[in-house]
C-alpha cells in the first residue's frame, strides 16, 4: 500500500501544475456548458512511449496509435467496479457525441495486472457490448506495464487478499487519458466526470 500512496503524491505533484493552470484562464473562449479544466488539463510530461501486446497476440507502441485521438485508461479484468465504470461512461459519453464528430476516437485500456490479463482475457474482456466499440486491451510483462505507467504518471499497486477468490486485487489511479494525433496529452478525465461532460470536453476537442 506504501507504494501506491507514493504513486498518488508523485502523480498528484505532476498534475498539480496542470490544476493551476486553470487559474489562470484560457485565451480561447471556453463554452458555457464546459468546465475550464477541459481546456487546461495538458501537461507535456504525461504520456511517452509504450511497448506492449495487444488482444491479438501482438506487438503494439505508440506510433500504432498516431495519426487519430486515443483515450487511454489503466485498469485490470478482475477490477470489480471502478473499472467496468469508466469504460461504460465512455462508452455513453461518445454515444452522446454529435454525429460525425470523434469518429475516428480510439480507446485503449491498458492492464495494470499482467499476471492475470494474458492477451486471451483481454481480447474476452474488451469484446462485451457495454464497453466502447473497437476497444484495445493491451498487457505485456511487469516491466513493460510498468514502463507505460510511469509515462502517464498512472499510479496502481497489488493488494492481497487471502479471503477473496481471486487472492489479490489492484489498487491505482483512475484516470482517462485524451492524447492527440501526436500523442500528445490533450486533456484527461477523473471519476468525477459524467458522461454529459465528458462528452462536451470531448467534443470540444475533437470538432473539425
Amino acid at each position: 500500500m506504501k507504494s501506491f500512496i507514493q504513486s498518488l503524491i508523485v502523480a498528484g505533484a505532476l498534475l498539480s501544475p496542470v490544476l493551476l493552470v486553470a487559474c489562470g484562464g484560457s485565451e480561447e473562449a471556453v463554452p458555457e456548458t464546459l468546465s475550464n479544466s477541459c481546456t487546461t488539463r495538458t501537461y507535456s510530461e504525461i504520456g511517452g512511449p509504450i511497448s506492449l501486446i495487444n488482444q491479438d497476440g501482438e506487438r503494439v507502441t505508440e506510433a500504432d496509435f498516431r495519426g487519430a485521438p486515443t483515450l487511454v485508461y489503466f485498469g485490470f479484468t478482475y477490477c470489480p467496479d471502478v473499472c467496468p465504470m469508466s469504460l461504460v461512461t465512455i462508452d455513453r459519453a461518445l454515444d452522446l457525441m454529435p454525429d460525425g464528430v470523434g469518429e475516428d476516437l480510439q480507446t485503449v485500456l491498458i492492464s495494470i495486472d499482467p499476471e492475470r490479463d494474458t492477451p486471451e482475457a483481454m481480447k474476452s474482456y474488451v469484446a462485451s457490448d457495454a464497453f466502447p466499440e473497437g476497444l484495445q486491451g493491451l498487457t505485456g510483462s511487469a516491466g513493460e506495464i510498468d514502463a507505460a505507467a510511469k509515462a502517464f504518471r498512472a499510479g496502481y499497486s497489488r493488494v492481497d487478499d487471502p479471503g477473496s477468490t481471486a487472492g489479490y486485487t489492484m489498487d491505482h489511479t483512475s484516470i482517462i487519458y485524451l492524447m492527440d494525433g501526436d500523442w500528445s496529452l490533450k486533456t484527461f478525465f477523473t471519476h468525477e466526470d459524467t458522461a454529459e461532460s465528458m462528452a462536451a470536453c470531448l467534443e470540444y476537442h475533437l470538432k473539425d
